[in-house]
């Protein structure tokens, strides 16, 4: 059963899709999307996510970081949802978009307004310490000893805190939250590191006689700077971000904004969401298809390309499906709509690109199981490092605490262990959608990169599915036509496939059918009837010995054909031998350069096929799989990926057919072939839009570059906590005499999520092998 991008996008998505008719107070289980604010860090995720699963009728709760949404699943009210996120500490909002163009549009403008912001508040920030670290460079003196430095500094730190009001607020608004909610977060190391510099300036201006004379050092700069840093560092991240999202713009953008359609026997233009169920839609050359469709009038040919990547156009006739997104390449057509709005293909594929976004493969949960205690551990390492500097330091003994306390604080970044998983999960998924795979979560996500075995079943997965004649072997007085014509009549009443491969290539090749007559299956051996007096038979070689036909040389010929996989029958006309037509289902034209690329990658290929070992040994050699299973029952299907899972393989099962579908579900990642059965595509974790096999290979290439990133990025997240917190305690300090300047933290801190950011949108570069 072929299916069209339309039939695969929906099938896929159905379950996880909600109508345009749900609402927030929707009694069903449904999909809801928040958009948070005020989440800083890695550490907040945990927390907002424990928050929503508290909610009566949540099922499950994801937060992306990246992005700072949160999926939830479940039938609990909106209002409820962000009730419980505000209670936590932070603020909630849901979408007020219709559509994810405005949705998409409206977190554009959001950004664009939060990023200026930022910026703004970087420049007030810094020019007011960039002069004074410049004045404590040249002078090397930012002490408190006279009256008039206590003037001239106080009036500094009132200037100083003028900038953690305006720069900074967001920090102390967000560390008081938290300390409200019992917890702590980025904020509140902020908060505390820049705060605590501050306090203790204004103790040395205002109190010079409380503080040992060589430690009445005032840090405003530093203080100012280091809120300068992170605003900027916290811009630029944002910036970055947006790159990701090019993937889902890029398939927002496939749709048109207007259709023309056929009212009242008048052609006119109408805004895409204006366009009704059963509307008449007119598509000339060159334009797209504004919503799907049954084409009701005209031929043409269909670039799908941009959602299944196959290169070449699809052509496409009266009753033919078209989906939203492709493009008219030639003729002009007539197309019924029979899907709209949310429920089209091209929208369907937006709304699961962007759920796989959000959700998290298992390894992204460790950066949240550490996150957690991230943040108090080193709140506890700052109060030990300042204990240690006042009883073991040298003089000042109190000024060393202090700058090493600040320092800890600030150079601490749960933000990059936050951003480490979902950055790459964004680009990852959106570079298996532009290359037409379909990923149903993070989880196959990880695991796809990690499969060392891939079954394949033989029938529409290697294979294209449809028997065709593929031979025709003459023996007597009759020529292709006729013999053609004869066969197609015999056969045309019959229902087995391989009767109607017959019937089809004769009607392919233009040639009609006559009227049969006493027609008669024999059991075991063939047909037999008559057509324009003529007695024809059709059917295996004992059927011909059974009525002394001579066969002749013939009999080595059709075991040739049945040694390529193809299934030869004889055919008689007037009890005299006429021809063998050979039928087989042949392999897909691509379906043997994929395979190979899935061997060069060390993957272990298995055929997993219900028909005859003859058949399937054929098959396999031709495709180059050294292990293949023959006359399979769907039931054992399920054993034979269970049988390599016990030898410690990592399985994937690739099928298209209601039989593939309980192997599918017990496979570590099941593949539908996207013109497979619905049951299958339900039944898979990643779906392949186009019939090829090569999606395969793209989609476990992506799968591998993405966890690749990944990994990348918490090494480097935790590389730089675990080495910057004991720097900045001063563990450098007794070998070197070095102790980190908070300012110097600070920058660190900021671009230690850049450099995550940074890194994972470098697999936006990353192409699939030309093929």
């Amino acid at each position: 059963m072929n299916k069209s991008i339309a039939d695969t996008a929906k099938d896929h998505c159905d379950d996880e899709v909600v109508t345009p008719e749900s609402s927030a107070s929707a009694t069903s289980s449904m999909h809801q999307e928040l958009i948070i604010e005020g989440a800083g860090c890695a550490s907040c995720v945990g927390k907002i996510e424990a928050a929503l699963k508290q909610v009566s009728g949540v099922n499950q709760a994801e937060m992306n970081f990246a992005q700072r949404t949160v999926s939830i699943t479940g039938d609990a009210n909106v209002a409820d949802l962000i009730k419980a996120v505000e209670k936590a500490g932070y603020n909630a909002k849901s979408h007020s978009a219709e559509t994810e163009e405005d949705a998409l549009d409206e977190k554009e403008k959001a950004d664009q307004a939060y990023y200026k912001r930022l910026m703004k508040e970087t420049w007030i920030a810094l020019a007011l310490g960039v002069p004074l670290m410049a004045y404590a460079l040249i002078t090397g003196e930012m002490n408190v000893n006279t009256t008039g430095e206590q003037v001239v500094w106080g009036i500094v730190g009132i200037l100083t805190l003028g900038v953690l009001i305006v720069s900074g607020k967001h920090f102390y608004v967000g560390a008081w939250k938290s300390f409200l909610n019992h917890s702590a977060n980025m904020d509140t190391l902020i908060a505390l590191g820049t705060g605590t510099a501050w306090l203790y300036s204004m103790v040395v201006v205002f109190f010079p006689s409380s503080v040992p004379q060589e430690a009445r050092h005032v840090y405003f700069e530093a203080t100012a700077i280091i809120i300068g840093l992170i605003d900027l560092g916290l811009a630029l991240e944002l910036k970055a971000r947006g790159r990701t999202s090019e993937a889902i713009k890029r398939l927002i953008g496939l749709q048109p904004k207007t259709a023309r359609v056929v009212r009242d026997d008048k052609e006119m233009d109408i805004a895409i969401d204006q366009v009704l169920l059963n509307d008449v839609v007119r598509v000339r050359p060159g334009e797209k298809i504004p919503v799907d469709g049954e084409v009701i009038e005209g031929h043409t040919a269909i670039d799908e390309s941009m959602l299944t990547g196959e290169p070449m156009p699809v052509e496409k006739a009266v009753g033919d499906t078209l989906a939203a997104g492709t493009i008219n390449k030639t003729g002009s057509i007539l197309f019924k709509a029979t899907r709209v709005g949310k429920d089209t293909a091209l929208a369907q594929i937006i709304n699961m690109v962007k759920r796989a976004q959000n959700s998290k493969p298992p390894i992204g949960r460790l950066a949240d199981v550490i996150s957690a205690y991230f943040v108090p551990v080193v709140m506890i390492i700052a109060v030990s490092s300042a204990l240690i500097w006042l009883n073991f330091g040298p003089d000042p003994v109190v000024a060393y605490a202090i700058v090493s306390a600040t320092t800890v604080l600030i150079i601490a970044c749960p933000c990059a262990l936050g951003l480490a998983t979902p950055m790459s999960v964004m680009v990852g998924v959106g570079k298996a959608a532009e290359a037409g795979v379909l990923i149903r979560n993070g989880a196959a996500l990880q695991t796809a990169s990690k499969i060392s075995a891939m079954i394949l079943d033989k029938t529409g997965t290697i294979t294209l599915g449809a028997p065709k004649v593929t031979d025709v072997l003459i023996a007597g007085e009759y020529d292709e036509q006729t013999v053609l014509q004869l066969a197609a009549t015999l056969e045309s009443g019959s229902e087995h496939p391989l009767a109607m491969a017959i019937v089809e290539s004769a009607q392919e090749r233009g040639i009609e059918t006559g009227k049969v007559s006493n027609f008669n299956a024999i059991a075991g051996h063939g047909v037999q009837a008559e057509v324009d007096g003529k007695t024809l038979l059709f059917g295996n070689e004992k059927l011909m010995r059974e009525r002394g036909i001579d066969l002749g040389a013939f009999v080595q010929k059709a075991q040739a054909l049945a040694a390529d996989a193809k299934t030869p029958m004889y055919f008689a006309i007037g009890n005299t031998f006429a021809a063998i037509i050979a039928v087989a289902d042949p392999i897909k034209e691509d379906s043997i350069a994929a395979i190979k690329r899935l061997q060069h990658s060390g993957i272990r290929v298995v055929m997993l096929t219900g028909d005859n070992r003859d058949t399937a040994k054929a098959v396999a050699n031709k495709a180059g799989i050294t292990e293949f299973f023959a006359e399979v029952l769907p039931e054992e299907k399920s054993k034979k990926v269970q049988e390599l899972q016990m030898q410690g393989e990592v399985v994937g099962m690739t099928g298209d057919g209601i039989n593939d579908a309980p192997a599918l579900a017990i496979a570590n990642v099941g593949f539908a072939i996207g013109t497979g059965t619905d049951v299958a595509i339900e039944s898979a974790d990643i779906t392949l839009m186009r019939g090829s096999l090569h999606g395969l290979a793209d989609a476990i290439a992506v799968s591998k570059a993405t966890l690749r990133n990944i990994k990348q990025n918490l090494f480097g997240a935790f590389i730089y906590n675990v080495a910057g917190v004991p720097f900045a305690a001063g563990v450098l300090y007794p070998f070197f005499g070095l102790l980190l300047n908070p300012v110097i933290a600070g920058a660190a801190m900021a671009f230690s999520s850049l450099t995550v950011v940074t890194n994972a949108n470098r697999l936006r570069l990353f192409k699939a092998q030309e093929h």
